[in-house]
C-alpha cells in the first residue's frame, strides 16, 4: 500500500530531524538519514526512468523484464525504515511502519516474484510501479531538502501534497488488482496462501481511507500555509 502518512518515518523523522548547528554541522544521525533519503530518491528515479524507457521502447509486458528486478531491491530498501524506528533514528511508530513496508513486500516478494507472469501480462503492475516511484522521488526528495535546509521549497511541496490525489488511488487501485490476479495461482500452491491474498484484500479498503484522509488533513494545512506565504 502506498505510505502517504507523514507520520511514517523516515517521512515525519526527516522533517522533525535537528538542523545544523551555527556552525553548519550536521549531527551523525541527520547526516545518515540525508544520505538513506538521498540515495532512495535516485534509486526510484532510476527506476521511474527504466518503466519509462521500457514503455517507450517496447511495451508495458516488457516492464516487469526490464525492471522487476531493480524495484524489488529498490523497494526492499525500505526494510531499513523499520529499522530506523525499531533503533529510535526516527519516531514513527514501529508497529505502523512494519504494516506500511510489509504491504509493499507482499507485492514484490510474495506475489510479483512468486507470479512473474502476473507481471508480464498485467498493466496494473505497470501502474503500480509508475505511481510508487513517481510518489516516492518526490517524497524522498522532499525529506531530503528538509533534512538540509530545514524546509522543502514550496514547488516540492506542492508537489508532496497534490500529486497523491492521483497517484495514491492509482497505486492501490494497482496493488488491489494485482493481489486479486495472484488469489487464483496462490491457490494452486497452497490454500492458505490464498486465504492470505483474501485477507490482504480485506484491510484495503479502511486502510486506504485512513492514510488518504489523513493526506487530504495534511494537504488543507500545508496548502493554506503556501497560500499565507504568497500574500506576504
Amino acid at each position: 500500500m502506498d505510505r502517504p502518512k507523514d507520520s511514517q518515518k523516515p517521512a515525519k523523522s526527516s522533517a522533525a530531524a535537528p538542523k545544523p548547528d551555527e556552525e553548519g554541522v550536521f549531527s551523525l544521525g541527520t547526516l545518515y538519514l540525508l544520505f538513506y533519503n538521498w540515495v532512495s530518491a535516485v534509486l526510484w528515479a532510476a527506476l521511474l526512468g527504466r518503466v519509462i524507457l521500457a514503455l517507450v521502447n517496447d511495451d508495458y509486458m516488457h516492464v516487469y523484464e526490464r525492471a522487476g528486478f531493480f524495484a524489488k531491491w529498490t523497494q526492499t530498501l525500505a526494510a531499513m525504515e523499520v529499522l530506523h524506528s525499531i533503533f529510535g533514528i526516527v519516531r514513527a511508530p514501529v508497529a505502523t511502519t512494519v504494516m506500511q513496508v510489509a504491504s509493499r513486500f507482499l507485492l514484490v516478494w510474495l506475489i510479483v516474484d512468486k507470479f512473474p507472469a502476473l507481471a508480464h501480462s498485467s498493466l496494473a503492475y505497470t501502474t503500480m510501479l509508475l505511481a510508487w516511484s513517481i510518489t516516492e522521488v518526490i517524497r524522498y526528495s522532499y525529506f531530503t531538502a528538509s533534512l538540509a535546509y530545514g524546509s522543502a521549497p514550496d514547488w516540492l511541496k506542492w508537489l508532496r501534497y497534490n500529486t497523491f490525489l492521483v497517484l495514491y488511488p492509482l497505486g492501490i487501485g494497482s496493488e488491489v488488482w494485482m493481489v486479486c490476479l495472484a488469489c487464483e495461482p496462490a491457490r494452486k500452491v497452497h490454500p492458505f496462501f490464498e486465504r492470505c491474498c483474501w485477507g490482504v484484500l480485506a484491510f484495503y479498503a479502511p486502510g486506504a481511507y485512513v492514510l488518504f484522509t489523513h493526506m487530504l488533513a495534511q494537504r488543507k494545512k500545508v496548502m493554506r500555509q503556501l497560500g499565507k506565504a504568497k500574500t506576504k
